[in-house]
């Protein structure tokens, strides 16, 4: 595959609109990267085979082989399962939105291109791709590396993780903060349910890593200051499912572990969760955990559309939705080291405003009713 360095990263664009092509190429040339343009479709597919690229941007609509069928046929290619796809429409469609994200489209672009939008977006795929590559490399040379030089590697490794964790999360919040505490949160009540050490080390690295999928959801979702509609929020949950895709595969434990986190701390102990919709045990440990210190988080952090809880009344949430929401063991070890979770937070206080969070409806529901 191509070098992690962003100036060798290598864009098809497929359009059967000269004049979109001219536009798109231009602004991926102004980003630093090198370009490849077809106007056929069949043309792009061959050439992307021959040539793997690190990022594909086709139109929805052209002849002979449309956007979702290229998209279906190049995922289904050697080199083709991580690599970001981006679909240009001007069609409203949500169930052609649909096809494609099940096709697996990482992210949309409107007609008319908005150029900086463009710029942004593609911007922030580029990166994603970089740091993922990267990743993947030094996980790749852990086997064939001396004993002595494992360690240094180990440590390359956790920094790669946390810096890909904090590119999604700067898109949604104003400060990286979140991650930071809610990882400390996992440890402790990793701690609490007498995980041994390096189970609790493992989680501690990898929780960072539970909203990375967010990297494909679209600025107009994850930006909203306000709550989705039911057409929006389906795109955001998606982010389970995207995060566990730029996960998935790896040779690393720790890399395996965030996989699990990243499509599994939504669920729900009664089954009620997603993507999956798995209850009780049957939802990874780590996920259980990573959903009583995200949820919390959440809660105790300010929103667009919600103040902050103070951490009693959060507390007092989590405790009562023990059994639904959360599983009981996680809160119970939650509760029993809430000393613990106080230092953290006044440690890692956080003055920003965090925008959109797609799984605190059902929490405001509960406020409202109480």
């Amino acid at each position: 595959m191509t070098s992690s360095k962003a100036s060798s990263m290598r864009v098809l664009i497929v359009d059967d609109s000269t004049a979109n092509l001219m536009l798109m190429a231009k602004i991926v040339k102004g980003l630093g990267h090198e370009v490849a343009t077809f106007k056929d479709p069949l043309l792009a597919l061959a050439d992307a085979i021959a040539n793997p690229a690190d990022l594909v941007v086709s139109d929805f609509v052209m002849p002979v082989m449309n956007g979702l069928e290229l998209v279906g046929r190049l995922r289904a290619a050697a080199d083709y399962e991580d690599v970001p796809m981006v679909m240009i429409s001007g069609t409203d469609d949500s169930a052609i939105r649909y096809q494609a994200l099940d096709l697996g489209v990482t992210d949309f672009l409107r007609k008319p291109i908005d150029v900086v939008e463009v710029k942004a977006r593609l911007r922030n795929l580029l990166k994603l791709r970089e740091m993922q590559t990267s990743l993947r490399q030094r996980v790749d040379r852990v086997d064939h590396l001396a004993p002595h030089a494992t360690a240094a590697l180990s440590s390359r490794e956790e920094e790669v993780i946390l810096r890909l964790s904090r590119a999604a999360e700067y898109r949604d919040s104003d400060t990286g903060d979140h991650i930071v505490r809610m990882a400390r949160y996992c440890r402790i009540i990793g701690e609490g349910l007498g995980l041994d050490a390096g189970k609790c080390e493992t989680l501690f690295l990898a929780a960072p890593m539970h909203d990375i999928g967010k990297i494909a959801v679209s600025d107009a979702i994850l930006l909203k200051p306000g709550k989705l509609t039911s057409e929006e929020r389906a795109v955001m949950e998606m982010h389970t499912l995207h995060g566990f895709q730029i996960l998935s595969g790896s040779g690393s434990e720790l890399i395996r572990q965030a996989a699990e986190i990243a499509v599994s701390h939504h669920e729900r102990w009664d089954g009620t969760g997603y993507p999956a919709r798995v209850q009780g045990e049957k939802i990874p440990q780590f996920g259980r955990i990573a959903a009583v210190a995200d949820v919390f988080d959440a809660l105790t952090s300010e929103r667009p559309y919600k103040s902050a809880w103070s951490t009693q009344e959060a507390l007092a949430y989590m405790t009562a939705c023990a059994g639904q929401h959360f599983d009981p063991a996680c809160v119970q070890a939650f509760t029993e080291r809430f000393d613990d979770v106080l230092a953290v937070k006044a440690q890692h206080g956080d003055a920003g405003v965090a925008a959109c969070d797609d799984d605190l409806d059902p929490v405001l529901s509960y406020a409202a009713a109480s």
